[in-house]
């Protein structure tokens, strides 16, 4: 099956790209290779550059939605609240292990070229403190509203690996987790209304 051409790709892979322009070069499509980051990095021939930036991209979203998925599971005044902030908190370490074996199989290292930067979709240490300094109704909205822009933003580009991605496993990684977080939404809009 032929791959689309690039004048195809673009477009699709956009998105991606958009998120990562803080961490590419100018005029580049991939994120920049900090000190910690060999430049002669060997990736394997399955991965394409939207299959890097978003496992790239997925950890730290992931990793940075841990504690909020933690306090709300401690705090949330809904016991709904708390049961579903476990089941995602879960969820979530499965998927880091998943996305960790994959940037391992791409040749990546460990480096995080999203370190200190608040890309949208990923929890703010302000968004954390404002958590933290909340109780009652006021708590778990304040948790709906931080996790429903993390399921929103991980949903639209895991969409975009899906639509550009080469590497099967990691498509196929990005198709699944689109799907939880459509099913996501479903449960937050239940939790609202409830």
């Amino acid at each position: 099956m032929a791959r689309p051409t690039a004048a195809h790709t673009v477009p699709t892979a956009a998105l991606l790209v958009a998120l990562l322009s803080g961490c590419a070069p100018a005029g580049g499509t991939g994120p920049t290779p900090s000190a910690a980051t060999p430049a002669a990095t060997v990736v394997a021939a399955s991965f394409n550059g939207t299959d890097l930036a978003w496992v790239q991209l997925m950890i730290p979203m992931n990793e940075r939605t841990l504690p909020l998925l933690e306090l709300a599971a401690a705090r949330g005044a809904d016991p709904a609240v708390r049961r579903f902030a476990d089941e995602v908190h879960a969820a979530h370490l499965a998927e880091l292990a998943r996305l960790r074996e994959l940037r391992t199989l791409a040749g990546l290292d460990g480096t995080n070229p999203h370190q200190g930067h608040d890309m949208p979709g990923m929890v703010t240490a302000v968004q954390l403190d404002a958590l933290r300094a909340a109780t009652g109704a006021e708590f778990d909205r304040l948790f709906h509203d931080r996790l429903r822009e993390h399921v929103d933003q991980s949903a639209r580009v895991s969409r975009s690996e899906q639509e550009s991605g080469a590497d099967t496993a990691t498509v196929a990684l990005a198709a699944e987790m689109a799907r939880s977080r459509t099913a996501y939404l479903t449960r937050l809009d239940q939790l609202t209304a409830a």
